[in-house]
């Protein structure tokens, strides 16, 4: 395959599999508008992220289109108590909710404590009901020892999770290709299918196709499929769609959603 069709081939493979993206403080209800009219045309995304409060307006206006609506809970700070978890799940879901991602209380874990990280994972599972997917993110940036990422994603999974997810994209490091080596690893020795999705400082084709190529070599390419493999962000859909020789114009005024 010459480069340029490789490129147009990675370009359609991550777009299939985006989570457009605004989690941003200044979040409008008009903005989340937007990016559900973005996610729909001029190609399909994979699903939205959005806060709770626009969950119900995002369920209305991607009814039947293919696209899932997928929002946060105990974000960014992964320290909520489990019971207020618990209802902000309910309510999503309630709202229409595919997705719920759910922070871990990352830093309970690398002091070592693990049974609040398990009491806070069977919280959210046993609220996140089928269909419905649960997504728990592991802030892999905040982890100093490699090895703990790995016993993140072990938990995780152990716990029932649906995904392993990189990051908030509110931290100082974001996603980083040798966390998503670990997760990905995670995710082949599980045992039953569990999906990666890489979030935070994925902005261009080149950032996205490192990580499609570490998808591959150990998972196979088939495992890059909106259902197991995800990338959380915005403005990398700008990059894709001029991959693809799309326009581009509007996508420029997106890019400040980015996380």
């Amino acid at each position: 395959m010459n480069p340029e069709m490789r490129q147009h081939q990675d370009a359609a493979r991550a777009l299939a599999c985006l989570d457009l993206t605004d989690l941003g403080d200044a979040a409008t209800a008009e903005g989340a508008l937007a990016l559900c009219v973005a996610a729909r045309a001029p190609r399909k995304v994979a699903a939205v992220c959005l806060w709770p409060r626009f969950v119900a307006l995002a369920s209305r206006e991607l009814a039947r289109s293919g696209v899932k609506v997928a929002t946060i809970a105990n974000f960014p700070s992964g320290e909520e108590k489990p019971a207020s978890v618990r209802a902000t799940i309910e309510k999503a879901l309630e709202d229409g909710a595919d997705e719920v991602d759910v922070v871990i209380p990352y830093r309970h874990l690398i002091a070592g404590r693990k049974t609040s990280t398990r009491t806070l994972l069977r919280t959210a599972r046993a609220a996140v009901l089928p269909p419905a997917r649960l997504k728990v993110i592991l802030e892999t940036g905040a982890y100093t020892v490699p090895s703990l990422i790995g016993d993140a994603a072990r938990i995780a999974i152990e716990e029932g999770a649906d995904f392993l997810k990189t990051s908030t994209g509110k931290s100082e490091v974001s996603a980083t290709p040798p966390a998503a080596r670990l997760l990905l690893e995670a995710a082949k020795a599980a045992g039953r299918p569990v999906g990666v999705k890489i979030s935070g400082g994925v902005r261009s084709l080149a950032d996205a196709t490192i990580y499609l190529s570490l998808a591959d070599e150990i998972l196979g390419p088939d495992f890059v499929a909106p259902s197991t493999f995800r990338f959380g962000a915005s403005s990398l859909r700008a990059s894709l769609l001029a991959a693809l020789g799309e326009d581009t114009t509007r996508e420029k005024k997106r890019e400040s959603l980015a996380y």
